[in-house]
C-alpha cells in the first residue's frame, strides 16, 4: 500500500497534486509546525530562526519547533525539506548561503533547490571582517601585509556553502595572500576556535560578532554594507578599503517545499510579515544588526532569482569549490 507521501509525489508527478480545500486553509495549522535551520545552534542563522519561529507561534497559536539538521555546507537539512510532504508543516530556514552559493559550488545536489516554494524574505544581514587581538593588524591593508609575511601559517574558517565561506575566499583570491580555509559545520564553532587563537580571520554577520566587537575580544577590520554600519563608525567599508565589487548583505528567509499549496504560503506569509512589522521584532532584529525586509511570496522570488546569479559570479570568480 502507498503510503500518502508516497501517494501525493505520484499525483504531483502526474500533474494531479490534489488542491487544498478552503476549510482545510482555514483550519491550517492544528498542530505544531517544524522550522528547520540547515546550520548547528548558536550562529546568525539560528538566532534569526528562532525569533522568527517565535512570532510564527505567537500569530498561529501553534508551537513552532526549531530543529538544527547541520552538515554538507546546509544541504542535509534542505533536502529534508525539499523531500518534506507539501502541507505547511515543514518549514526551512533558507539563506544565500544555501539557496545561491550552495548550488553553484556544489552542481551536484540530490535536490532541486530551485523547487522550494518561497514564503517571505526576513532579513538582510551585514557581514564585517574580524581579527583576534592577537593579530597585530588593525586595517584590512595591514592584515594583508600580515599575512604576506606570514604565509600558509594563517587560517580563516566559516561554514562551507555560506557567505562567510565564499568572502573569505574571494578575499584570498582578490589579495593572493597564503591563507588557509578550514570547513566548519556553523558560525559558533568558528567563532569558538578564532576566539582561542585557531583561526586569524573571519567574515560573518555582524549578528554574533558585534556583541564581541563590543567587548574588544574581535577587532573589526571593515564592514561589508555600502555604508559604514552606524553602531562602528570608526570601522571602515570593503569599499572604502580597497575593495570596490566586494559583496555586501546576506540573507535569510523562509520557504517550503515543493508544491505547498499557495492558501497556506499565504497565510505563512501574512503571519511572517506581521511578526516582522511589529516594533518589537524591529527592536530585536536591528539588535542584531539584521535588516527586516518583509515583503510578499512573489517578490521573495523575484529577489531569489536576481540574487542567485550575482553570488555564482562570485563562486566562480573566487574559484571556491565542494568536493563530492
Amino acid at each position: 500500500m502507498l503510503s500518502r507521501r508516497q501517494l501525493l509525489s505520484a499525483l504531483a508527478a502526474a500533474g494531479l497534486a490534489p488542491a487544498v480545500s478552503p476549510a482545510l486553509a482555514q483550519s491550517y495549522p492544528d498542530r505544531p509546525i517544524k522550522l528547520i535551520v540547515p546550520f548547528p545552534p548558536g550562529g546568525p542563522m539560528d538566532v534569526m530562526a528562532r525569533m522568527v519561529g517565535q512570532q510564527l507561534n505567537a500569530t498561529l497559536k501553534q508551537p513552532v519547533i526549531v530543529e538544527n539538521r547541520a552538515g554538507a555546507g546546509g544541504a542535509l537539512g534542505s533536502k529534508a525539506v525539499a523531500t518534506a510532504e507539501p502541507d505547511g508543516y515543514t518549514l526551512l530556514w533558507g539563506s544565500s548561503g544555501t539557496l545561491s552559493i550552495l548550488p553553484a559550488l556544489n552542481p551536484n545536489l540530490d535536490y532541486d533547490p530551485k523547487a522550494f516554494v518561497p514564503v517571505s524574505l526576513v532579513s538582510l544581514l551585514p557581514h564585517v571582517m574580524v581579527v583576534p587581538t592577537a593579530v597585530p593588524a588593525k586595517t584590512v591593508p595591514e592584515f594583508v601585509a600580515y599575512a604576506k609575511a606570514n604565509p600558509g601559517k594563517l587560517n580563516f574558517g566559516a561554514s562551507l556553502g555560506t557567505p562567510p565561506h565564499l568572502m573569505g575566499w574571494l578575499f584570498k583570491h582578490l589579495t593572493g595572500i597564503d591563507i588557509v580555509y578550514i570547513p566548519y559545520k556553523g558560525a559558533a564553532p568558528s567563532i569558538a576556535d578564532m576566539l582561542g587563537g585557531q583561526t586569524h580571520m573571519q567574515f560573518d554577520a555582524l549578528t554574533v560578532l558585534y556583541p564581541l566587537i563590543q567587548e574588544g575580544k574581535l577587532r573589526a577590520l571593515a564592514v561589508t554594507s555600502a555604508q559604514r554600519w552606524a553602531p562602528l563608525p570608526d570601522v571602515p567599508t570593503m569599499v572604502e578599503s580597497g575593495f570596490p565589487s566586494f559583496p555586501q548583505n546576506a540573507w535569510s528567509g523562509v520557504l517550503v517545499p515543493p508544491r505547498t499549496p499557495q492558501a497556506i504560503v499565504a497565510k505563512l506569509n501574512a503571519a511572517i510579515n506581521e511578526g516582522l512589522t511589529s516594533p518589537e521584532a524591529k527592536a530585536n532584529l536591528l539588535k542584531f544588526s539584521a535588516i527586516t525586509q518583509p515583503g510578499t511570496p512573489a517578490e521573495f522570488a523575484k529577489f531569489i532569482a536576481e540574487q542567485s546569479p550575482v553570488w555564482a559570479e562570485l563562486v566562480k570568480m573566487s574559484g571556491a569549490t565542494i568536493e563530492n
